[in-house]
């Protein structure tokens, strides 16, 4: 094996550990199942070891890296003929989980159900700002959307949520009825 010396080509290093939570957490908000969550990290990461050369040093890696999850998710998404399939493999994950009786459990698993059934656009928006803060900015950068638009998209997904809180029944008041016996 021969090995050229002083062809060294310096790579930033990457700290691609400390940023897998934060990746695994936006795949599973735009693919919906952990499985394909998975996946797509570990294309994205495959993508950002091909394509590290084109990390500008000093850049924000998780925006980057980030920005690469969304950009393999859309290639997946044209790749697909049919939506019916994405929406069954979702079917199959609210399936599998069983609702706690507990009041707050169950408000937690509606206000997720909300949040998965907005559309991609939005719930993509809302993800990296709310649940990964980011800045405006830099979601509007990972998603390749202008401010505006992303700025837009989370309106209509916040707005999207308050109505479905707004329409869920009144929280306090006393919706049980007594079966059986006196009142």
């Amino acid at each position: 094996m021969l090995r050229k010396q002083g062809m060294k080509r310096s790579m930033p290093r990457f700290d691609i550990i400390g940023q897998l939570g934060s990746l695994r957490r936006y795949a599973q908000s735009l693919t919906r199942d952990s499985a394909d969550a998975e996946d797509l990290v570990h294309d994205a990461l495959v993508r950002a070891y091909e394509r590290r050369g084109t990390f500008r040093s000093g850049g924000n890696l998780r925006a980057w890296l980030l920005s690469i999850v969304h950009n393999a998710f859309i290639d997946r998404m044209r790749s697909r003929r049919s939506e019916a399939v994405r929406i069954e493999q979702a079917g199959y994950l609210a399936d599998a989980a069983t609702p706690a009786p507990q009041e707050h459990s169950v408000r937690l698993a509606q206000v997720r159900d909300a949040f998965f059934n907005l559309p991609e656009e939005q719930r993509s928006a809302l993800h990296l700002v709310a649940i990964e803060g980011l800045s405006y900015q830099q979601a509007a950068n990972a998603t390749g959307v202008p401010l505006g638009t992303l700025m837009s998209r989370i309106g209509r997904a916040r707005a999207a949520l308050r109505q479905m809180e707004d329409a869920a029944p009144a929280r306090g008041k006393n919706h049980l009825r007594i079966v059986g016996g006196e009142p």
